[in-house]
C-alpha cells in the first residue's frame, strides 16, 4: 500500500508499505479521506518533538472499517467512521476531572501512531478505550466527516470563550479554522461576526463562502480602528485569534470590549512565543483571555452532529481534493493559502 512518511523536515517520502493487520483491541480502516491543515505544514518544515521518524502523518481521518480485531465489539466491516486526533489517556488527574484536552499523557494520531496519509491504517486500542471512533451519519460523505476533527477543536475553543447569543465576534485569520469559527459562532447565535486577515486574496476567497458581516484586511486598514468603528467604539464581545500571529494576539486586546473575552486559539511559533500585553487593560477592563488546545472525543462526536444537522456546513469549505500521490502538492497548497480546505483521498 502507498503511505506518506515523515523522515525529517523537508523529507516526506511516498513509499510502499505492507498492508497492516488489526491486532486484539484494534480496528483496521481503509482511509477514504484524510484532510490537511497548517499543522501538516509545520511538521513538514520543522518536524515535531512528539514524532519519532519514520512516521506516517495525517490526523484528520475518516474511512471504512475493513477488519475488526479480537475483543472489539460494536463495530463491523463496512462501518463508516471518523477518528479522533488527540488521544487522552483517560486515567490522569486531568482526565478524571473531565479535562481531556489538557491530558498530561496525551498521544496523537500521526505523531505517536501512524496516521491517515495511507491507504490503510490501524486504529489503536488507546483510541477505542476513550470512545475515539465515531460513526459517520449517512447524510454526509467522508470528506465532510474528516473536517469534524478541526471543527471539534473550534467547538472546544468557543465553549471555553463562551461564544453565545447576541455576541459580536471577531475572527482573526481567514484560513479553514477561521471559516469554521465564523460558521460555529453563527450557529451559536452570534449577532455579528467579522473576519480579519492580512491577505486580501485569502480573505475574499473565504468571505465569499462563509459570508461574514464584514471583512477587514489588515494590510489595507487598521484592524483595531475598524473593529471599534463597526462596534460604535465599544469593541467586540469575543475576539478569536485563529492565526499563528503574535500581532493578532496583541491587537485582540485592543479591539475587545470591556468584560470581553479573547481566545488565543492559534499557537505561536516556538521561536517567537512572547507578545507585549498591557496587563492594565486586562485589569481595569476585566478582560478574560483563554487558551484553547485541541479537542476531546466528545467534541468530535458533537462536531459530526453539527455537520450532519446542517448547523455548520463544511462541504463547500473543501476546495481541493487530491490523491495521496499528490501529498506534497497538498501541503504546499495549504501553505500558500490558495485553497480553504484540502483533503487527501488515498
Amino acid at each position: 500500500m502507498l503511505v506518506a512518511r515523515f523522515y525529517a523536515p523537508g523529507d516526506i517520502r511516498l513509499e510502499q508499505a505492507p498492508e497492516p493487520t488489526a491486532g486484539p483491541g484494534q480496528l483496521k480502516i481503509a482511509v477514504v479521506n484524510c484532510s490537511t491543515c497548517g499543522t501538516d505544514v509545520k511538521i513538514s518544515r520543522h518536524g515535531h518533538h512528539h514524532i519519532r521518524p519514520p512516521r506516517v502523518i495525517g490526523h484528520e481521518i475518516a474511512g471504512r472499517i475493513v477488519e475488526v480485531g479480537e475483543g472489539v465489539s460494536g463495530w463491523a466491516e463496512g462501518d463508516r467512521v471518523q477518528v479522533i486526533a488527540a488521544i487522552p489517556c483517560g486515567t490522569c488527574v486531568e482526565c478524571a476531572d473531565g479535562r481531556f484536552t489538557v491530558c498530561s499523557n496525551q498521544e496523537s494520531m500521526g505523531y505517536h501512531y501512524d496516521g491517515g496519509f495511507a491507504e490503510y491504517m490501524i486504529i489503536p486500542e488507546s483510541v477505542l478505550a476513550v470512545d475515539g471512533v465515531n460513526r459517520v451519519p449517512e447524510n454526509i460523505d467522508l470528506a465532510e466527516a474528516s473536517v469534524a476533527e478541526p471543527l471539534a477543536c473550534v467547538l472546544n475553543g468557543q465553549e471555553i470563550a463562551g461564544v453565545g447569543e447576541g455576541d459580536t465576534v471577531v475572527v482573526m485569520g481567514a484560513g479553514p479554522i477561521g471559516c469554521l469559527h465564523v460558521r460555529l459562532a453563527r450557529a451559536k447565535g452570534a449577532a455579528k461576526v467579522y473576519l480579519v486577515d492580512i491577505n486580501r486574496g485569502r480573505l475574499d476567497m473565504s468571505a465569499n463562502i462563509v459570508q461574514p458581516d464584514a471583512t477587514i484586511c489588515g494590510e489595507e486598514v487598521d484592524a483595531v480602528e475598524t473593529v471599534l468603528e463597526l462596534t460604535g467604539g465599544r469593541g467586540a464581545d469575543v475576539v478569536i485569534t485563529a492565526a499563528a500571529s503574535g500581532r493578532a494576539q496583541e491587537d485582540a486586546l485592543r479591539m475587545v470590549s470591556r468584560s470581553g473575552r479573547i481566545s488565543f486559539f492559534g499557537g505561536l511559533p516556538k521561536d517567537a512565543p512572547i507578545i507585549q500585553l498591557d496587563s492594565n487593560l486586562v485589569h481595569y477592563r476585566e478582560i478574560s483571555i483563554f487558551g484553547a488546545n485541541g479537542s476531546s472525543p466528545e467534541h468530535n462526536r458533537r462536531a459530526l452532529e453539527l455537520i450532519a444537522s446542517g448547523a455548520v456546513p463544511v462541504a463547500d469549505l473543501i476546495t481541493e481534493r487530491m490523491a495521496l500521490s499528490d501529498v506534497h502538492k497538498a501541503i504546499e497548497t495549504v501553505a500558500s493559502g490558495t485553497a480553504i480546505k484540502v483533503t487527501i483521498q488515498p
